[in-house]
């Protein structure tokens, strides 16, 4: 046993000296390999900006790879600002669940100025389509809700819960009983409720057309980002609500 010889040759008193000194002083932190630097800040650009989760992800299945997610923030802090120490979590209060998929599908719409996204998302799957619009009516809610059912939704579902906005309603609320049991529109001023079409919005502003104002003109080319995008998420970007699984 070590601690036996060590008090044989140098004496109790001498053991413990030394045993005391060892403990002293910083310990010299453990250096991570340049290379996997490089790999973790390539994926973060590549994956735009995307977590410390996902980049940890894709590590494993790119280079087998593993390092744990605080050290992948250390890494990230070296040369990013990753977030800032004033902002604080919200309270959201209880969010929308399903059990099985088509059980639940949330729609919204986002903002490009000339251009409107008209959005969707299976809250268990996490499935989603987009629809990319020059005008925010009913009509055009309904051509989604058409586009959305057939080609991504299975042509009905449980429940379709909107916003109240005038682009639900119309032909829009005329139709979409013939693709769902139960239309609900979602509470004004309660974030939570349309919590997992929110929180894709942003992941669609983020990581496809960002905050930019479009003109009509630039229709078929958002059009042609949002399907990149989608093609994207479905069969390649994890998701930290299932698994850290694409959901296609």
């Amino acid at each position: 046993i070590l601690w036996v010889q060590g008090i044989a040759r140098l004496g109790l008193q001498g053991f413990l000296e030394q045993y005391q000194n060892a403990k002293k002083g910083d310990r010299e932190k453990r250096q991570v390999d340049p290379i996997l630097k490089r790999r973790v800040w390539e994926i973060r650009e590549r994956e735009m900006d995307c977590c410390g989760q996902k980049i940890q992800y894709f590590l494993k299945k790119e280079y087998q790879s593993h390092i744990s997610v605080p050290k992948i923030y250390e890494i990230l802090k070296e040369k990013y600002t990753v977030r800032s120490k004033w902002k604080k979590n919200q309270e959201r209060g209880p969010i929308p669940e399903a059990g099985t998929a088509r059980e639940v599908v949330q729609m919204d719409t986002i903002d490009f100025g000339d251009l409107f996204a008209f959005t969707g998302i299976d809250i268990f799957t996490r499935e989603a389509d987009v629809l990319i619009a020059p005008q925010l009516t009913a009509d055009f809610g309904y051509k989604f809700l058409l586009q959305s059912m057939k080609r991504r939704f299975d042509s009905h579902v449980h429940l379709i819960q909107t916003d109240g906005g005038p682009e639900f309603k119309d032909e829009f609320k005329r139709n979409v009983g013939n693709y769902c049991d139960r239309h609900r529109v979602a509470r004004p001023y309660r974030k939570n409720e349309q919590s997992f079409i929110e929180s894709f919005n942003r992941s669609f502003r983020k990581e496809c057309l960002g905050w930019t104002k479009y003109r009509y003109y630039q229709l078929p080319y958002c059009s042609m980002m949002a399907e990149q995008f989608l093609s994207r998420y479905h069969y390649h970007r994890p998701h930290m609500g299932i698994g850290m699984k694409p959901p296609l």
